[in-house]
């Protein structure tokens, strides 16, 4: 167990549409790919070119996408960073597409395509079952179709969309998500249907970014505040890339204003902070504390809970420079658990994976 190191959030990126997925869609979309030349359906949030996207050493020479080759992504997450097991995490764009059938289509090519190309090819591979969340009942059809291959340990989700995710209408979602074991990740990104940020849209790259932790802090607050956790009490929810510094004031609020107000909310029978540490976990990458010691003990104090975090590289994005992929300062308790006893505890089919 000692040797474990479970890396929670890794990326693998699709070639193209026509040169990589093409096998994998219906007869209908394969047409519809060709005739209309769909191709490169990468998400705006994470852009091939950009740096945050692929470190330079981790670009293939022949500037393919970052995380596009397999043998490229196993030494450098397995070789480079030590993990011993990795969940991949796949974006693109069948989670922003309009048209709910194409999506369902593209999901289901991605999620075949991992387990053909990937998972059957390194047995230390896992991967996120990428789902259609424009329509909850074909998200529901692709968890079904997807659930039985253990290999697939989690649900993946944008954690910008049409709508926030405690609406009542994705419930169907959370109820395959409790009855097979599968935590919900919520991976920073977005569909572009509205503003990035809550006061409207930003200027530049970098204030989208910095607001990415705005859309989480929504997230939790609907999946809470809606009554999600009292209907599916076992449901996980796996923060991913949201940063974890801004936790702690973010908890506190949450509970001074539940105090307040909670006659708004009578199923919500606990403070949110309570259900936060019992229901979600965070990635640790970014890690975006103070560098000195001190600070980051203090954020971990007033987090209030050392089975939250998540050992992660997010590999093969550009969040930290070197080999080490633990962010400087943590204490060595929390480091041995986030990175096996935390994601067995989190991913339940870890264990059970062929």
């Amino acid at each position: 167990m000692a040797a474990m190191r479970i890396d929670c959030d890794i990326h693998p990126a699709v070639g193209g549409t026509r040169t990589t997925l093409l096998p994998y869609l219906s007869d209908h979309w394969k047409e519809q790919v060709v005739s209309r030349a769909i191709d490169g359906l990468d998400l705006t949030s994470y852009p091939p070119g950009m740096p945050l996207t692929g470190r330079a050493d981790w670009r293939p020479a022949n500037g393919a996408k970052p995380g596009s080759d397999l043998a490229m992504v196993q030494k450098g997450a397995f070789g480079q960073l030590g993990a011993s097991h990795a969940i991949l995490n796949v974006l693109y764009g069948a989670q922003a597409v309009f048209d709910p059938y194409m999506a369902a289509d593209f999901c289901k090519a991605i999620n075949d395509w991992i387990a053909t190309e990937w998972l059957s090819r390194d047995p230390r591979l896992r991967a996120s079952i990428v789902v259609p969340m424009q329509d909850p009942d074909l998200a529901v059809e692709e968890i079904e179709r997807r659930a039985g291959d253990h290999r697939f340990v989690s649900i993946l989700v944008l954690a910008q969309g049409e709508t926030l995710l405690g609406r009542r209408h994705f419930w169907p979602v959370y109820r395959l998500a409790e009855k097979y074991k599968l935590p919900l990740a919520i991976q920073a990104g977005t569909q572009y249907r509205q503003a990035p940020s809550s006061a409207g849209w930003p200027s530049h790259r970098y204030e989208y970014y910095f607001v990415e932790a705005q859309a989480f802090q929504a997230q939790i607050l609907s999946l809470i505040y809606e009554g999600v956790f009292g209907k599916f009490p076992n449901l996980k929810v796996v923060l991913m890339e949201s940063g974890v510094s801004w936790l702690p004031a973010f908890m506190w609020r949450a509970n001074k204003t539940w105090r307040g107000v909670r006659v708004e909310v009578p199923w919500v029978e606990r403070e949110p902070a309570a259900i936060i540490r019992e229901n979600f976990r965070v990635t640790m990458q970014p890690f975006d504390a103070p560098g000195d010691a001190k600070s980051v003990e203090d954020i971990i104090d007033q987090i209030g809970s050392e089975k939250m975090f998540l050992f992660a590289s997010d590999y093969p994005h550009w969040q930290f420079d070197g080999d080490d992929p633990i962010p400087p300062n943590l204490p060595n308790s929390i480091i041995s658990k986030m990175c096996v006893d935390n994601p067995l505890e989190t991913f339940p089919r870890l264990s059970l994976a062929n």
